[in-house]
């Protein structure tokens, strides 16, 4: 796992987005998983929306430098032409951005959220970057974003491999999505549902040891199999009437879980 996964800003509690913001990143990362060349619309709200940018351009980042930001990212996906890329995502994606070539400014939709849509954007595009563009490519999807800290978009990479699935595979792949979106939970601060969905999680997986093989791969969860325990242990004692910290605080204490595909 590189350093930068290790340092992920998500590992922390999560606030909830608007429906139209949730949205728009739910609807890119859902095209970037489906087809590796949807990535690339990562990119642009990654620039956009970066906190140092829209500070030293207030009216609007002039075009050749969103050009120039989004020169390296699109190169590691394979682009090298990033004006004929920003044009064809124009076309093809509106609510990215509003302006013109002397200034582009993140859609207002975003509004006060924009450095978070950044931060997660770029994240995602981190996590989807150096994967193998092969079969493997779904469930490494899955693999990566669970190590970078996106439980939500984890969940969305292994549902369609899930609902193909039959038999000990079906049950390992739902092991992993409950797990995931446990975390979500987490994340939420929810003790309900996190409690709800690591109890079947544990039971899906505890038979193969966190272990799950499968047509594209093995994934090794032993070590976040014990963590997530641990971490169900703590919540089903608590009460009630136990507070924010009392409840949350030793589930971010424990090390945050990591699965590796063999």
């Amino acid at each position: 796992m590189s350093d930068d996964c290790n340092r992920t800003p998500f590992w922390q509690r999560q606030p909830r987005l608007p429906l139209e913001v949730h949205r728009f990143l739910q609807d890119r990362m859902e095209a970037a998983l489906q087809d590796p060349e949807a990535r690339q619309a990562l990119v642009w709200p990654t620039i956009l929306g970066a906190p140092g940018l829209r500070r030293a351009h207030p009216g609007g980042l002039p075009e050749p430098e969103l050009l120039g930001h989004a020169t390296r990212m699109l190169g590691a996906l394979g682009h090298h032409d990033p004006a004929a890329a920003w044009q064809a995502h124009c076309a093809a994606g509106p609510g990215t951005a509003e302006g013109d070539a002397a200034g582009w400014r993140p859609a207002a939709a975003w509004g006060v959220w924009g450095p978070l849509v950044s931060l997660r954007c770029g994240w995602q595009l981190a996590a989807l970057t150096p994967l193998p563009l092969d079969d493997r490519y779904p469930l490494a999807c899955g693999v990566s974003l669970f190590n970078h800290g996106l439980f939500h978009e984890c969940h969305d990479a292994l549902e369609p491999l899930w609902a193909q699935a039959e038999g000990e595979l079906k049950q390992g792949l739902q092991g992993l999505i409950l797990m995931a979106g446990g975390y979500h939970h987490q994340q939420q601060h929810n003790l309900a549902g996190l409690l709800s969905l690591w109890e079947e999680a544990l039971g899906r997986l505890a038979p193969g040891r966190g272990r799950v093989a499968t047509p594209w791969g093995e994934v090794h969860a032993e070590s976040a199999l014990d963590l997530t325990a641990q971490r169900l242990d703590h919540g089903r004692r608590m009460t009630d009437d136990a507070d924010d910290d009392a409840v949350f605080g030793p589930l971010w204490a424990l090390d945050r879980p990591t699965w590796e595909l063999a």
